[in-house]
């Protein structure tokens, strides 16, 4: 069911702790459901994505424990195995990284799966999976044309394996997942454009915490040493830049905010979040574990977003109110997320008054000092739902946004956090 929110202009200010990271909660679910033993996996901030992560792990034999954690975190008790089917059915929700990281793994031990989501999910392209399996003689077919359910059955095999660089850093990820369980080792070559190599350096990171080592021989050709064996590890899951993003541009266009439980030397690939706002004006002040972004008159920039393009919907907030232009390029992949990121964004911003030219590869938008109230569409995108939240606390009317639910995808607490900071939601 569609819900609507009127959102009455605020400018934000206060302090807010932001969610665990997504990205390295659905790595260290998996890794820990890879090790030979018990792992306590604590402080994961509870979203559909990571839910359809640990219903897949479970499919795939691990036995995972909820508890409670603090400020309404979960603990996960994980007792992980070589995988095995408990269950045929893999269901991702809405999650591209859980289908992406979970196909590799479900073809290791010969058995058929039969991957099943929503919404969108069944239109992102997989085929260097398709590639891969094909000339591997595995099967991998779709229930109707490129439609769910997808049906897959190994045994994958160890090899020489060549990945398009610039779909998806996904595809190698899974299989930096899957390879390090087969008995002799493998190679993964990257082809062309090598975009989101930092998606690539927080599995290798996750891998290394759980005892697996991967080569890198080349920049562009891994080495992958067959028969190794995850290692349990407990700890706790580092708060999400991308997730801190949306707050530190509502700091800079409100009244400052300061953000805990985010690690400034972390190798997210959202980190780039802080040099490009500071590109364009904004005054930040880091600690060890938290920051503060203080009220700032941005400029335009040109911002290349093939490392970094979850941020582009909230940078298109950024641009509309900053003084001259800003050009977003690489940005292409968009067009290919929970809905065209792209198109989403021009529309909805270009409703507010925003000056934005769309292209095939990003956004070119010209500031203006103001953005007026109108009924918004959040395409049933989450990152479109909170980056439009944002851009209505500089609106001189009320925007009215439908599919706020959206944000149960990454970020369930969003509007309560939206409010403790000011946000005045009706």
């Amino acid at each position: 069911m569609m819900t609507t929110l009127t959102l009455t202009p605020s400018l934000l200010a206060g302090t807010v702790t932001v969610p665990s990271s997504k990205s390295m909660g659905h790595r260290f679910l998996i890794c820990a459901a890879l090790a030979q033993g018990e792992s306590w996996i604590r402080d994961v901030s509870f979203s559909k994505d990571i839910a359809a992560t640990k219903r897949c792990l479970e499919a795939l034999g691990a036995t995972i424990t909820e508890a409670k954690g603090e400020k309404g975190r979960k603990n996960y008790f994980v007792k992980g195995q070589q995988p095995h089917q408990k269950s045929p059915l893999m269901d991702c929700g809405e999650s591209g990284s859980t289908l992406r990281f979970l196909i590799p793994l479900a073809a290791l031990d010969g058995n058929c799966y039969n991957f099943i989501g929503e919404g969108e999910l069944g239109t992102r392209p997989l085929t260097p999976y398709e590639t891969i399996f094909k000339e591997e003689n595995l099967q991998f077919h779709y229930g109707s044309e490129r439609h769910f359910p997808l049906s897959v059955q190994g045994p994958l095999k160890s090899g020489h394996f060549v990945v398009p660089g610039d779909v998806s850093s996904q595809f190698i990820s899974g299989l930096l997942f899957a390879l390090p369980l087969l008995q002799t080792d493998s190679t993964i070559e990257i082809t062309g454009p090598f975009e989101s190599q930092s998606y690539v350096a927080l599995t290798l990171s996750a891998l290394s915490t759980f005892g697996i080592h991967v080569f890198q021989d080349e920049p562009r050709l891994y080495r992958v040493l067959g028969g190794q064996a995850y290692r349990p590890y407990s700890g706790s899951v580092e708060g999400d830049f991308s997730q801190a993003a949306f707050f530190l541009v509502a700091g800079a266009l409100g009244k400052g905010i300061s953000i805990r439980g985010v690690k400034t030397n972390s190798l997210q690939g959202d980190k780039a979040i802080l040099p490009i706002l500071q590109r364009m004006g904004a005054k930040i002040e880091e600690g060890p574990e938290s920051l503060t972004i203080y009220p700032s008159v941005l400029h335009g920039i040109r911002i290349d977003a093939s490392d970094c393009p979850d941020l582009v919907p909230i940078l298109s907030v950024a641009a509309a109110l900053a003084k001259g232009t800003t050009e977003i390029t690489h940005a292409e992949r968009l067009r290919l997320k929970e809905c065209d990121r792209l198109k989403a964004m021009a529309t909805e911003l270009i409703k507010m008054g925003a000056k934005i030219e769309e292209r095939p590869d990003g956004l070119v938008i010209r500031g203006i000092p103001m953005l007026h109230g109108a009924g918004l569409d959040s395409w049933n995108d989450h990152r479109v739902a909170m980056s439009l939240a944002i851009a209505s606390t500089r609106s001189d009317g009320p925007v009215i946004l439908t599919g706020s639910e959206s944000v149960q995808k990454s970020y369930p607490q969003f509007w309560q956090d939206y409010e403790s900071l000011g946000g005045k939601i009706k």
